[in-house]
């Protein structure tokens, strides 16, 4: 399966060669209305002439809500350094500051609601179009827009909820910032006596198998790949809209900006997620 590796720690961009495939509304530009228009009759009928479609999403669907992204220019690690995995297992100091940073982060991320492309995903799946979501987000907002928790591959975690590195017994988050709050840090779990962290990936931690090998079953299923707000260069979450493609599937993107795999898709939109998907599945 191309560029996928089930067994590998979440890493940076690595380059990859594709073909050249028409673009609709191009970077740094303002699209027509013509332009937005058969953009959206483009991707209505590729979803119509599929029978299985999975959909892929990155930061950018989010960013539609009000989270901010992690690796853009203007984004969350421009800013905070990120902590590393080894990093925060090591250090206690390190544990303390990743706690701070979620707590203080919290508001705005509570504060988020499902958004126009959440919601025309959400149909997608509920008609039975979209047999899943695979995304790089940790937001929970897929299952909060409808969409069954079964049906959300989560590749990178979730930042809802936390758990026991040692046993995976589930903590809630408001009571974990009680305990920080009033002693200055989040203690061992008591059942086991494992570390306490946010149930989201980190830098140099292996990629949970289970939801890899899902996401992999979906991606060799499917006939048509939606990407929805994903740079596509970080590996491996990006080999699976690459490998669905090459297992002969339709590759449809959607980002405000280029992606790594741009001349490999079929149809490629640098526009609004929530007003290309929208438009095309009929969502408010």
């Amino acid at each position: 399966m191309a560029a996928i590796s089930r067994t590998g720690r979440e890493r940076g961009p690595a380059a990859r060669l594709v073909e050249p495939r028409l673009v609709a509304g191009g970077t740094g530009r303002q699209a027509s209305g013509m332009e937005r228009t058969s953009d959206v009759a483009r991707l209505r009928r590729l979803i119509e002439a599929s029978t299985r479609v999975v959909v892929f999403t990155g930061a950018g669907i989010s960013t539609e809500s009000g989270i901010p992204d992690f690796r853009s220019p203007t984004g969350m690690w421009a800013r905070t350094k990120p902590i590393l995995f080894q990093d925060y297992l090591a250090s206690a100091d390190m544990r303390r500051e990743a706690w701070r940073r979620k707590f203080d982060g919290e508001p705005v991320m509570r504060a988020a609601e499902p958004n126009r492309g959440h919601r025309a995903v959400a149909r997608l799946v509920r008609e039975g179009k979209a047999s899943a979501v695979i995304t790089q987000n940790i937001d929970g907002l897929h299952q909060a827009s409808g969409i069954p928790e079964a049906q959300v591959v989560e590749l990178h975690g979730n930042a809802t909820y936390a758990h026991c590195l040692r046993c995976g017994a589930r903590y809630e988050i408001d009571a974990l910032r009680e305990t920080f709050e009033r002693d200055g840090e989040v203690h061992p779990c008591p059942a086991c006596g494992g570390l306490i962290k946010t149930a989201t990936v980190s830098f140099g931690q292996p990629m949970p198998q289970a939801a890899m090998l899902r996401a992999e079953a979906e991606t060799l299923a499917a006939d048509l790949c939606i990407v929805l707000g994903s740079s596509l260069v970080v590996y491996p979450a990006a080999g699976f809209p690459e490998a669905a493609k090459r297992n002969g599937a339709r590759l449809a993107i959607v980002n405000n900006e280029e992606t790594g795999l741009d001349r490999l898709a079929d149809l490629v939109v640098h526009r609004g997620i929530g007003d290309v998907m929208g438009d095309a599945v009929g969502v408010n």
